[in-house]
Parts: structure tokens; C-alpha cells; sequence
């Protein structure tokens, strides 16, 4: 744009995303990178401009009326107008209990409430409200051989990640011990290093936990050891916020107000947590958040039992689900079908082009899942608990040259030497000691302290012992006493939500209606 001619007052990204529309419009779009979510008036035209990010990092919600369009970055914005009642009907209904916390592409879950749908761009005036899709995974040939897909893959992230260093304040980066965030803070430290300065790095810990620690299909051992590995390899300066089960419980609440829906409950209160905590020493940080699905790092990418089931990977839950709706509700859901309807859509949106071998039609199917919902789940919950804590968290994988590079890739390259996420570990594995450049994925971590699962069960059994609690508008409290009663090895939303999750979930749930009085509709 400067060697255009055009002249830039402030180095804020605000002007030029401004200066970008006054020259080319909606097409300015195209020539982004990065992550946003804005609204343009122009008053000469009285047209009003609305555009979210192509991977839908930044949310943008709206509701229609006859007297105008409102919108939003957070469901409780648009909530204030006196027009919008916070109402749920049985569309909403099915969004909290058959898919929750994922919810449908595009659905706020209050009646008359949508979202801008990642990579989508809106306009309204006095002709209407006019949506167009500016952005897409589309598929395409690729010729490249395995050294050139090495040396690309290692290129876009470096890239991606040098991008997101730059700022006006020192960065740090959230540190797992696991390969996506390891990538990206060996990469940032080395940046830093160059200024003569050391990287902050940040993990989060549980008080009692690592006894409770067992290995099983989804993860293998703790993170502690791996991180104090990566750590010392890169040379930085790691602080561990270490969390008890009381302030996880009781920051369940706030976790709800910060999404203004129920979500991932313990997952979401502690990355709230931990973001409250590091934003008392830094105000950006650099995440591996979405690498998983983008790379091909979870089970049920490598699993064949869970790879072929027919539904959504994570959510094989509908009839564990649909039991716990009191008996109305229960007759009036087609949940099944509800859910199957999503599945296929969403299947036939994925493009695929030509007649690939069957295990590469279903990777690419898999990845494409992961993108319309899951990754928005978890991004979802980053960008809520990470604004409502006053810091900022970039997510370099989420750049989208890398996800359409690894869409086109043949699985045979991305599942080098039979490992998840086996090409991403050879393109870095100078970069990374072996023990965590070869280690198995291990999962967000999860508290496991008995004490919260008394914490919260004691929490929801207080809630269901008067009978005009708002959840036991929606769910059976017979249901609830043998959730509380009998330990169910039984998954709400893929591995992080078992039986703990399922009765915090529902705590969230009754929080959300008493707090946001929302009314039930049918």
C-alpha cells in the first residue's frame, strides 16, 4: 500500500485495515493475514460493512430487526438491546445439550441471534442484509515430492510464527512440553535471544494431581518432566501456575460470563485462570492452540475404529445425551436426526476434487470436520477466557497458508513413519531434543484431583434439590442423581469431557439460565 502512494499516520493495524477498504472495498479482504472481526460504516452510501477472519478466531455476532441490524463481539453486547430477549427455543435446546459446546457454524443459540461464519463478510443497507463467503478450504493438486514438502512446511510455519512476534511489548508463549508449543517457543526464544533477552514461558498445573495421573489411550504421562526438558534446551524463564480444585470450580462461573454460554467447563475455567495469571507479567503470548487438528495429531485421525463412525469424531454421544432431557423435551427433539443432518452437510461441503484412494477422501473429510467445528470450539475458548483476562493470544498455526498447505498434502507424507503429526516432527527435528520432538500427543491437561468432582458434585446436587432450579426445565432430575451417583466412563465431547465435565457441564448450564434469566420457548 505504501509503494501505492498511500500514507500511513500510526503504525496500528487499525489503519490499515481502514485505508485498505477505502481503496479496494470488500476486496480488501483477499490481501489479509491475520485475525479480526470489524464493521465499516459508510455514511455517504449508508451501507454498513461486516467482515470476520477466515479461520473465525474473532467472533461477530448480529441480530436482525425491522428497525435495524445489531451487532457484536460477544453475545452479551447484543444481548443489551431491549428488543433482544435472551430466549431459547428448541433449536437452542439442541444446540446446548445434543452438540454443546460445539454449536452449528453461523448459530448464536438465543433465538434470533447468528454469527458471521469464518471467512464470511456481510453488507447491510436499506436493500438488506447481504452475505458473501470471500474464503473456503478448497482442495488442489499437489506434485510436490516429500524433501519439498519438508522444506515448505518448515518455511510457512517459521513464517507464520515470525509474524505473530511482532509487537510492542515482549512476547511470551504458553508452554505444554508437547511438540506444537514447543515448535512455536523454541522458534519465538530464538527471535528474542537475538534482542539479548530471554523468553517468558507459561504452563498450568494442578495441586495433587500427578498421583491421579494414569496413561491411557489419549494420554500417556504427565507434562512436567517434558517441559522442564524443552525449557532448559531453549533457555527460558518458565513459571508453572499451579491451580487447586476449589479455584477451578469457582471459576467455572466466570468462565460462562467470558463465553456467555456453557463450554469446556474445568478446560475453560483453567486457561481463564492461567490467563489471569500470566497477564500480571506479559499482555501477549504466542499458542500451538489448533495444530492437532490442522496436523493430524488426535486419535480419531489414526484410530480406524474411530476414524470410520459415521457422526462427528468427538460426539458419539447422542443417546447418552438425549437421556438426561426430562420427558417434554425428550418427545419433542428429533436428536438423531438433528445431529446426522449437521454431519452431512458438513460432509458435503468438504471439497475434494477428483477420486482419491478412500483413505485419503476420509483424511481430508476428517480435517475438514476439525475446521467447521471443533477448531472453533477450542478457538472459541481461547479468545473468550484470554479477552475476558486482558491478554492477548495469537495462534500462529491458524495462519491460513498453512492449514490450505497441509489440506492438499497426501496423508502418506503427513503420517511419516506412522507417527501423528510425523511430518511436522521431521521438519523440525533439528530444533527440538528427541524426547519431545518424538513424544506422543498428550492432551490439554486435565485437573484430576478427586476433590474437584466432590467440589462440583456437592455444587450440583445443592442446585437439583429445589425443584424450581430453571435446569430442571431441560433436564430430568433422575437423570442427574445417577450422574452423580454412578461413575460412567462415558464421554460428553471427545476425551476432555467424561463424567466430571458432564456434571460441571450441567452446573454451567443452570448458572447460565439463572444468570442470563433466559427463557425457554417451545
Amino acid at each position: 500500500m505504501i509503494s501505492e502512494g498511500m500514507v500511513f499516520e500510526t503504525r496500528s493495524d487499525t489503519e490499515v485495515v481502514l485505508k485498505a477498504f477505502i481503496k479496494w472495498g470488500g476486496r480488501c479482504l483477499d490481501a489479509f493475514n491475520g485475525v479480526y472481526a470489524f464493521t465499516i460504516w459508510e455514511a455517504k452510501e449508508e451501507k454498513l460493512f461486516l467482515a470476520r477472519d477466515r479461520m473465525g478466531v474473532k467472533p461477530l455476532f448480529f441480530a436482525r430487526l425491522e428497525s435495524g441490524l445489531v451487532f457484536g463481539s460477544e453475545l452479551k453486547a447484543v444481548l443489551k438491546h431491549p428488543k433482544i430477549p435472551p430466549q431459547i427455543d428448541l433449536n437452542g435446546i439442541s444446540e446446548l445439550l445434543l452438540l454443546g459446546p460445539g454449536r452449528t457454524p453461523g448459530c448464536g443459540v438465543f433465538k434470533g441471534i447468528n454469527e458471521l461464519l469464518p471467512g464470511q463478510c456481510a453488507e447491510y443497507s436499506r436493500d438488506g442484509f447481504k452475505t458473501r463467503i470471500y474464503w473456503t478450504l478448497k482442495d488442489a493438486e499437489n506434485n510436490d515430492t516429500f524433501d519439498q514438502t519438508l522444506e515448505k512446511v518448515r518455511w510457512l510455519i517459521i513464517d507464520a510464527i515470525e509474524r505473530q512476534t511482532v509487537s510492542d511489548v515482549q512476547i511470551a508463549t504458553f508452554l505444554s512440553g508437547g511438540l506444537n508449543s514447543s515448535i512455536i517457543s523454541a522458534i519465538v526464544a530464538g527471535q528474542v535471544q537475538k534482542q539479548g533477552k530471554k523468553l517468558h514461558t507459561f504452563s498450568v498445573d494442578y495441586a495433587d494431581n500427578d498421583p491421579h495421573v494414569k496413561a491411557n489411550h489419549f494420554q500417556q504421562n504427565s507434562d512436567n518432566l517434558y517441559i522442564r526438558n524443552i525449557a532448559e534446551h531453549i533457555g527460558c524463564v518458565h513459571t508453572t501456575i499451579t491451580l487447586n480444585a476449589e479455584e477451578v470450580a469457582d471459576a467455572l462461573f466466570d468462565a460462562v460470563v467470558a463465553r456467555d454460554l456453557p463450554g469446556m467447563v474445568d478446560v475453560d475455567s483453567t486457561l481463564l485462570l492461567l490467563c489471569r495469571r500470566v497477564r500480571q507479567d506479559a499482555t501477549v503470548v504466542l499458542s500451538g492452540e489448533c495444530g492437532d487438528e490442522i496436523f493430524g495429531g488426535y486419535p480419531w485421525y489414526r484410530d480406524i475404529k474411530i476414524r470410520n463412525k459415521n457422526g462427528f469424531p468427538w460426539s458419539q454421544s447422542t443417546s447418552y445425551r438425549t437421556s438426561f432431557l426430562n420427558d417434554n423435551l425428550a418427545d419433542s427433539l428429533p436428536a438423531h436426526e438433528f445431529i446426522q443432518e449437521r454431519y452431512r452437510d458438513s460432509i458435503s461441503a468438504i471439497d475434494i476434487i477428483g477420486n482419491p484412494p478412500p483413505i485419503e477422501r476420509r483424511m481430508k473429510e476428517m480435517m475438514g470436520l476439525n475446521l467447521r467445528w471443533f477448531i472453533q470450539t477450542l478457538l472459541e475458548r481461547k479468545d473468550r477466557t484470554s479477552m475476558y483476562s486482558g491478554l492477548e493470544v495469537r495462534i500462529p498455526f491458524c495462519d491460513h497458508r498453512i492449514i490450505e498447505a497441509f489440506y492438499r498434502m497426501p496423508w502418506k507424507y503427513k503420517d511419516y513413519e506412522g507417527r501423528e503429526k510425523g511430518l511436522l516432527r521431521k521438519a523440525f527435528e533439528d530444533l527440538l531434543p528427541d524426547e519431545v520432538l518424538w513424544r506422543r500427543k498428550s492432551p490439554y491437561p486435565k485437573i484430576l484431583n478427586p476433590e474437584y468432582n466432590k467440589i462440583i458434585s456437592d455444587r450440583l446436587n445443592d442446585v437439583i434439590a429445589s425443584p424450581h432450579a430453571p435446569l430442571l426445565k431441560l433436564i430430568d432430575q433422575s437423570a442427574l442423581e445417577t450422574l452423580l451417583k454412578d461413575n460412567r466412563n462415558e464421554q460428553w465431547y471427545g476425551q476432555l469431557m467424561n463424567t466430571p465435565q458432564t456434571i460441571a457441564y450441567f452446573l454451567q448450564m443452570h448458572y447460565w439460565l439463572a444468570q442470563y434469566h433466559v427463557e425457554i420457548v417451545i
